[in-house]
Formats: C-alpha cells, sequence, structure tokens
C-alpha cells in the first residue's frame, strides 16, 4: 500500500546529505515551507546550495537558515530587498555566494530539469554579466531568428522543499493560489521531494481535474499548522 505520510519533519527529512543541491519554494513570502526549512536546520546538513526566488526575508523561514552558516551558495532571483539583512550580512562579508539567475529563466531551468532538457538557448541575459559563467568566461550563445540567445543548463536538485495546501496518502497535491508559485516545477526536478500540507484528504477526495502535482513526483508530506494570516497580503498562511 502507498502511504506517503510521514510521521514527523524529521522522519521526512532523514538521510539529507552534506553538500545537497535544496530547492525551495516561495514566492517573497508566499508559499514558503517555514516548517520544513526548521527541520532541515534541526536536521544539520551543511554546505548546502539553496535555489529559491528569493534569499531570505527578515530572521525566520529561509533567512534562518542561512544564519546558521550552513548555506555555501544561494541560487536566486531577487536576492535583496529591505528586510533582506541576514543575506546582505553573509554577503558582504564573503561568507555565501550568489548565483543570480532572472527570474523566468530560474523557472525554465527547473521545468528543464523536471522534463529531461539537457539545455536550451534564451534571450535573457545577453549582453549583460548574466551571460558570464561564475569563473568568468562567456556562456555558449546563438543567433536564433535574428535574435542572441544565451545557452542556459538545468537545475537539478537533491531535495525540493514545497508547501501545499491539501494532499492525499498517495503525494497528491494541490496549492492555494499565490502560494503556489515554483512549488509544481520544483517536485519534478529533485530527486526528493517533502511537501508540508495543512490537510491530508482521504484518496479520491482530491479532483483529477485539480491535482497540480502528481504523487509520482513526491518522496513525502507532513501535515502542519495552519500559521495566522501574514501582513502584506502575500498569502493568507505562512
Amino acid at each position: 500500500m502507498i502511504d506517503k505520510i510521514a510521521a514527523s519533519i524529521a522522519d521526512a527529512l532523514e538521510g539529507t546529505a552534506d553538500g545537497a543541491t535544496v530547492l525551495i519554494g516561495g514566492f517573497g513570502t508566499a508559499g514558503i515551507p517555514v516548517e520544513l526549512i526548521d527541520g532541515l536546520i534541526d536536521q544539520g546538513a551543511r554546505e548546502l546550495t539553496v535555489v529559491n526566488n528569493n534569499a531570505g526575508n527578515g530572521d525566520q523561514g529561509l533567512a534562518r537558515l542561512l544564519k546558521t552558516g550552513r548555506v555555501r551558495k544561494i541560487v536566486c532571483s531577487f536576492p535583496r530587498q529591505t528586510d533582506s539583512w541576514v543575506f546582505d550580512e553573509l554577503y558582504r562579508a564573503g561568507r555565501i555566494e550568489l548565483e543570480l539567475v532572472p527570474q523566468g529563466n530560474l523557472a525554465e531551468r527547473l521545468r528543464a530539469a523536471g522534463a529531461g532538457i539537457g539545455a536550451f538557448f534564451t534571450p535573457t541575459g545577453f549582453g549583460t554579466e548574466l551571460a558570464r559563467h561564475a569563473d568568468g568566461t562567456s556562456k555558449e550563445t546563438r543567433m536564433i531568428d535574428g535574435r542572441p540567445h544565451v545557452l542556459e543548463y538545468p537545475i537539478h536538485g537533491d531535495l525540493a522543499l514545497i508547501k501545499a495546501e491539501r494532499g492525499d496518502r498517495w503525494g497528491n497535491l494541490v496549492y492555494h493560489k499565490a502560494a503556489r508559485n515554483f512549488g509544481p516545477v520544483m517536485a519534478t526536478a529533485a530527486r526528493r521531494t517533502v511537501a508540508s500540507v495543512h490537510e491530508v484528504v482521504e484518496l479520491g477526495a482530491l479532483d483529477p481535474e485539480s491535482i497540480v502535482t502528481p504523487g509520482i513526483h513526491v518522496t513525502r508530506i507532513v501535515r502542519v499548522e495552519r500559521r495566522a494570516t501574514q501582513a502584506g497580503g502575500f498569502s493568507r498562511a505562512a
């Protein structure tokens, strides 16, 4: 019998290795799997590469993970904002690496990993510093229909941590509005996906037409309590 419901967050995250690439869902404060991030902190893996749209807000969630000093590198689109002081301090001190990726490229690189696409050309970033590798060498380019494009590669994860609204014991997931964001593509791009849900429902309770992430892409799900509504309008619940 397939049953992907984990007894605890610690159980779901057991075995996460040092040096892992961890894909973490969320957009601003919407859809951040805070409880799973806290569980990763407790689990203790180090030298992590984290992929997220942002680089943390305030002192909780991803920012709290960065503050532990266990993240070697972050791959994101939007690292700086008014409350990104944890990342700012680490980056200015040379204690964390940054790979800046345009948001559309980030989503497509994740999607490519899940779809088995070896690489793709995009016009985004051509003629900028983003068209260079970390070592300063230029990325491959090509003219397509008279427009210059840059070659980008997929982002594969060892672990994806995502937040959904409801799930069943097979791992099928549905999301709540903007909290969906990167969750579906990250689930397909990782070797192992752990999802937090607010409700675990019986098989058949989810309308098949409404399931966004099929259970085949989910390793474990963990039920977490719903948090209070956040300010700022991004999400009704953390």
